[in-house]
């Protein structure tokens, strides 16, 4: 017996559980707005507010729309936006030059939120899948991924969005040596305050089918991602690369997807003590959502608890579509 616990019935654990005073005594972790990044579609257009249907109450916004989402953001003290676009068909090619277009949604909903709302982190994805017509995170060549030239593409998109203003830049793409190429490169150009929150343990994960509705990838993917990605059955491994990740100069780390994959924030948050994140991928909350929506779970309830699964498993934060919902109910509390 340990020696800190009596025999029944000297120790009764329901005793630190009658009442909501007590166990907001002995509550273990605690899950505050600080913990939140808040995830925004971007698209063209104006007053543009276009739902997308496999992510129920969660829409496409026009720029004007997303900088109106920000302030909305800064008032409930949610600390990070993070953007990502859905670029117009006619603008996807093979060489996905509209990443490093100066021009482009995210770096002109990057100017327009800091011109507006400068007191919040805006967060940028580096990958060029929401620019490739072939769906693909890096170029396709005779049908595969070639590594150091779509890190040289991936060092040219991060850079673009730097100079708009984003504060954190998320590389998403899995590409070896890709954030010692983009920390090199920041520090260079002077960016060096620039954060890097590196998708550090990304999964190759079917979580993700509504996000690559939201982005319009979906249709446009020939194959897989299963080269680039992490195999889901593989846990030691994330180690290694988030281990590679802060040596090349990562800030911050991400596993991803979240809550399949709570073991793996364990273990990186014990082996490494760095700053820890997960994205509760859009597949994640349409599970959530769709069976709030159709009355089969408490959805207020699901999703509170669901986010703090990922306190306990040792996150620092969280990058989740329930945000505002989130912030609100914790404002109200």
């Amino acid at each position: 017996m340990h020696p800190s616990q009596a025999p029944f019935p000297a120790t009764r654990f329901r005793r630190t559980r009658q009442s909501a005073q007590v166990r907001a005594l002995v509550q273990e972790n605690a899950l505050t707005v600080g913990d939140l990044i808040w995830p925004v579609f971007l698209r063209d257009g104006k007053d543009v507010v276009e739902p997308v249907a496999s992510m129920p109450g969660v829409s496409r916004l026009s720029v004007d729309n997303v900088v109106k989402a920000a302030r909305e953001a800064a008032s409930l003290g949610i600390p990070a936006i993070c953007l990502f676009p859905y670029t117009d068909p006619a603008k996807k090619t093979e060489d996905c030059a509209e990443a490093w277009n100066p021009d482009n949604l995210s770096n002109s909903a990057t100017r327009a939120i800091k011109d507006a709302v400068p007191d919040i982190a805006v967060m940028t994805d580096v990958a060029l899948d929401p620019y490739n017509s072939l769906g693909h995170d890096g170029f396709v060549v005779d049908g595969k991924i070639p590594n150091d030239e779509t890190v040289d593409a991936l060092v040219r998109q991060a850079l673009s969005q730097a100079r708009a203003g984003a504060d954190i830049i998320g590389p998403s793409d899995m590409m070896d040596s890709r954030i010692g190429a983009i920390r090199t490169e920041l520090e260079s150009e002077g960016f060096k305050d620039v954060m890097l929150l590196s998708y550090a343990a990304k999964y190759a994960s079917a979580f993700y089918g509504p996000f690559r509705d939201a982005v319009g990838a979906s249709g446009a993917l020939v194959g897989d991602k299963t080269t680039y990605q992490m195999n889901p059955a593989n846990s030691n491994e994330a180690l290694r690369l988030v281990e590679r990740d802060l040596r090349e100069g990562a800030d911050m780390v991400m596993v991803k997807p979240g809550m399949p994959y709570l073991d793996i924030c364990r273990r990186v948050k014990d082996a490494f003590g760095a700053p820890t994140y997960a994205y509760q991928v859009s597949g994640e909350y349409a599970m959530i959502a769709g069976a709030a929506e159709n009355g089969w779970i408490d959805g207020q309830k699901a999703m509170l608890e669901s986010l703090m699964c990922f306190k306990r498993a040792g996150c620092d934060g969280v990058l989740t579509y329930f945000a505002p919902q989130v912030a609100r109910l914790l404002q109200d509390n």
